[in-house]
């Protein structure tokens, strides 16, 4: 599995892609820099890419999971409970496919609210 960093404010995060289509094409673009939009302790941020929902698909998602979001063709990283959760797990907008997780802590994204800009590189 291909490790990245997602570099936000100067801090860098360690994370993972699996082995799956969507996040091989979405390592094969890398790097990408965009704006970061935030829904309750989710991060989401447009990176063009064109993919369908795969076998992966899901709303029920964990702290920690990057998810990419077809409808906006963005990336998701999830670290908290969103507008659409009930407990303290982060519940999807709609379908995401699991396509990494965070290696580091996650809630460092906590301290990082607020923040314009994410980069996301190879290791």
């Amino acid at each position: 599995m291909p490790r990245i960093k997602i570099v936000i404010q100067n801090k860098q995060i360690a994370a993972e892609l699996f082995d799956t289509e969507c996040a091989k094409r979405i390592y094969h673009s890398l790097p990408i820099e965009s704006d970061i939009n935030e829904w309750g302790d989710e991060f989401y941020f447009s990176i063009g890419i064109k993919m369908p929902l795969d076998s992966t698909a899901t709303t029920k998602v964990k702290v920690g999971d990057i998810g990419y979001w077809p409808p906006g063709q963005a990336l998701a990283i999830f670290f908290g409970p969103t507008p659409a959760s009930t407990g303290s797990e982060p519940v999807a907008a709609s379908e995401v496919n699991i396509v990494g997780r965070i290696l580091d802590d996650p809630q460092i994204f906590k301290l990082l609210k607020g923040a314009k800009l994410i980069r996301i590189e190879k290791e």
